[in-house]
């Protein structure tokens, strides 16, 4: 299943530049064979904090992270495989999008996770120790968030957010699961010169700049409800609901057959739970041969799903980012976006009107398999940060006049 995009960007080029340079932006074809010394020259000379790419699964992985140091230097290179670009032209494919954090403005520390050990207790203790450690260093920046990118098809999100969020504080995280297109075949994480299966990557990050995280869906839950009767957690399988064959009740509900179900029909009617006050999805991936429904994320025997209807797309987009500019317009915004909002923008021939949106408000970032918000691992939503000019008064460091 290919997803029509804008035109290819032939070579490597700089975004148009955001006010004091904040988060500068490049991207090039994730097939060209100097890729990385393309996005090195299209970003410029730094210094950065680190640098984030955002892949497309067609890139010779081995070779593009071997390539890096050569490109980069020491820099700090961090990144993830996707489903889909965000960058100059808003929606794009075959891509790779990379943003500089040039240390001027923000302070970086990285925390690799090995998901099959997930050691909550010692996990916290090292974003203790480095956020402590930013803070001492940059006394003077008030501004914090992290960023997290996890392989999508770990089936470890739930527990990962779950581990991290005693150790955040109040630093608000946000982030996204790496992606491999439609395919759903293997995902990556980039880090320590390496893209790696089974891994993801905590980017802890201060900054002199204002900034604003923020997550939000289109979608209004509706009056129709299901009970998961039985289901395997592990494996985010749901076999029963209300009783009966999962696939089958679902697609009764909707008033389809069971054979019509596609991805499609799943991003065009989520279903959601209630936590804590508040809806969140539980996005459904694909019918198994036997009938079974896969999930994005964490499902369980009892749990209530609603059905959601979901608002126009664009005209919510619009109003969300435009919200952002409340207190004066941010001068970049890195975005986490499932990958399912992208499947219902094309179903819904809302595409062009979505993308031509990302590209208008200047938004960078990736198509996801699921999203993160502070302790949560989401789906269907867009997740992000909004970094807002300094303080005209501010300066970064070596500014002073003598």
């Amino acid at each position: 299943m290919k997803m029509t995009s804008e035109a290819a960007i032939p070579g490597a080029m700089a975004l148009p530049p955001v006010p004091e340079a904040i988060m500068p932006r490049a991207q090039c074809s994730a097939q060209a064979p100097d890729a990385a010394r393309q996005l090195a020259q299209a970003l410029g000379p730094g210094p950065f904090a680190a640098v984030i790419l955002f892949v497309s699964p067609l890139a010779d992985l081995p070779a593009l992270a071997r390539s890096l140091p050569a490109a980069f230097g020491a820099t700090r290179v961090l990144g993830c495989t996707t489903a889909g670009e965000i960058g100059a032209e808003g929606y794009a494919e075959g891509e790779i999008v990379a943003i500089g954090l040039p240390a001027p403005w923000f302070a970086v520390e990285s925390l690799p996770v090995d998901l099959a050990r997930i050691e909550a207790e010692a996990l916290i203790g090292r974003m203790i120790r480095a956020r402590a450690a930013l803070a001492d260093a940059h006394p003077g920046w008030d501004s914090e968030f992290a960023f997290l990118m996890v392989d999508g098809l770990s089936v470890r999100e739930d527990e990962l957010t779950a581990a991290l969020g005693p150790g955040l504080g109040p630093m608000p995280l946000f982030g996204g699961s790496a992606g491999d297109g439609t395919r759903f075949g293997e995902t990556f994480v980039l880090s320590d010169g390496a893209f790696r299966r089974g891994h993801a990557v905590l980017t802890l990050v201060r900054s002199l700049c204002r900034v604003r995280v923020f997550s939000f869906d289109h979608l209004i839950p509706s009056e129709r409800r299901m009970v998961v009767t039985e289901a395997d957690p592990a494996r985010r399988i749901v076999r029963q609901i209300n009783a009966e064959p999962a696939a089958r009740e679902y697609a009764r509900l909707l008033g389809k057959d069971p054979g019509q179900l596609t991805s499609f029909t799943f991003a065009a009617h989520p279903v959601v739970v209630r936590v804590g006050g508040k809806h969140h999805v539980r996005a459904i991936q694909q019918v198994a041969p036997n009938g079974d429904l896969v999930f994005f994320s964490a499902i369980d025997e009892g749990l209530v799903l609603t059905l959601a209807e979901p608002q126009d797309m664009a005209l919510h987009l619009d109003a969300a980012l435009k919200s952002l500019s409340d207190a004066g317009p941010p001068a970049a915004i890195l975005a986490c976006d499932c990958i399912l909002r992208r499947m219902e923008a094309q179903e819904k021939q809302r595409y062009g009107a979505v993308s031509a949106l990302l590209r208008h408000y200047g938004v960078a970032g990736f198509s996801t398999y699921g999203e993160q918000v502070n302790s949560m691992h989401v789906n269907q939503t867009m997740t992000g940060v909004a970094i807002y000019p300094p303080e005209v008064s501010a300066q970064p460091p070596g500014a002073e006049q003598g």
